[in-house]
């Protein structure tokens, strides 16, 4: 349904060209010699991922953003819905980014990248 959106490649962390496979040699985010590691290719268009060295220092900036709204999540929900004290808002913070730090860390690449390539629908169907 979704697919040829940059939601679709952002949230499954596929080829942001074709969005046929993985950019991501493993997709368990909480092997944490394996969580960063992508793909040189696209094995299906053959679309480089780095596109220059250190390309994605970039998605330092993203995942800063990207933590900041889970926190702020987590505290309006811990606030507002479950009526914690201040303490158990912190320590459910705490708790919940460091839980989804991997999820951050791909879901960050894969919005860098995302702005700097377009799904190509050619591609999608070369094979």
């Amino acid at each position: 349904m979704l697919k040829g959106t940059k939601l679709y490649s952002i949230f499954t962390g596929t080829c942001p060209v074709c969005q046929n496979e993985s950019m991501y040699t493993s997709h368990n985010l909480y092997n944490p010699s394996k969580t960063q590691e992508m793909n040189e290719r696209c094995s299906h268009c053959d679309t480089k991922y780095k596109i220059e060295p250190s390309f994605f220092y970039g998605s330092m900036y993203v995942s800063y953003g990207v933590g900041v709204a889970i926190a702020i999540a987590t505290f309006v929900l811990g606030y507002y819905v479950l009526d914690l004290s201040r303490w158990n808002i912190f320590i459910a913070i705490t708790l919940i980014s460091i839980i989804t730090l991997p999820m951050v860390i791909r879901v960050s690449r894969n919005i860098w990248i995302n702005i700097f390539m377009d799904y190509d629908k050619t591609k999608d169907k070369k094979r």
